[in-house]
């Protein structure tokens, strides 16, 4: 499962042996009307058609995976570049939590990746804007504003131990200094399902198929 808002072509880096693996790329879809992180949850869940799968989410979609492990038997639940518990959330989260700050995120602009091009300043920034261009597939107002908000409004406080965390120590968003009991990938970032690819290639089918990890 991508991250939020993200398509599964974020994944197209991810090679797994296919004489031991299939890999089932799941995609956002727009949430109905009121419908919870839960039910949500639900929704997408029932589209699995392999029992006892191994669910792998990348941020938001980490936690989307924990959910979806209620309503189905998972061998193994591994998250990447995500949290185990709103525990782990930095304190800017936890803030827009209680002053209801991501309510003033305008949406609008953050649709229109064309419109932002406009305003950035250098190859870095105008690089970073392509990425998102490829990669950022849902631009739906009403998922962006559903998705931050169960976000930010994510109610897991205990963590499930047999989660599989995977987490690089420069990731901007979830930064490794509230993370507890995770897979530590040296330089890798918030998008390191991209650029530390060759980590996770190596690494990805030894954790599935180890019986304990």
């Amino acid at each position: 499962m991508p991250g939020l808002a993200a398509s599964s072509a974020i994944f197209e880096r991810i090679s797994l042996p296919s004489t031991e693996f299939e890999m089932v790329l799941l995609e956002w879809e727009i949430p109905l009307d009121n419908e919870t992180l839960a039910n949500y949850a639900k929704r997408i869940a029932g589209k699995i058609k392999h029992k006892n799968p191994v669910l792998i989410g990348v941020s938001f979609g980490g936690i989307l995976v924990q959910e979806m492990s209620k309503w189905i038997e998972a061998r193994k639940v591994i998250i990447i570049s995500s949290v185990k518990s709103n525990a782990e959330f930095p304190r800017r989260m936890k803030i827009a939590k209680t002053t209801k700050a991501y309510k003033l995120i305008p949406m609008n602009l953050l649709l229109n990746i064309e419109s932002l091009a406009k305003f950035s300043f250098g190859d870095k920034i105008t690089q970073r804007l392509k990425l998102y261009e490829k990669f950022l597939s849902v631009r739906d107002k009403r998922y962006l504003d559903w998705a931050i908000e169960q976000v930010i409004l994510w109610d897991r406080t205990v963590i499930d131990e047999k989660v599989i965390h995977i987490h690089g120590d420069a990731d901007e968003v979830f930064p490794i200094k509230y993370i507890k009991k995770c897979t530590v990938v040296k330089g890798g970032t918030h998008i390191m399902i991209l650029n530390k690819f060759r980590w996770l290639n190596e690494n990805l089918p030894k954790i599935i198929l180890k019986e304990y990890y």
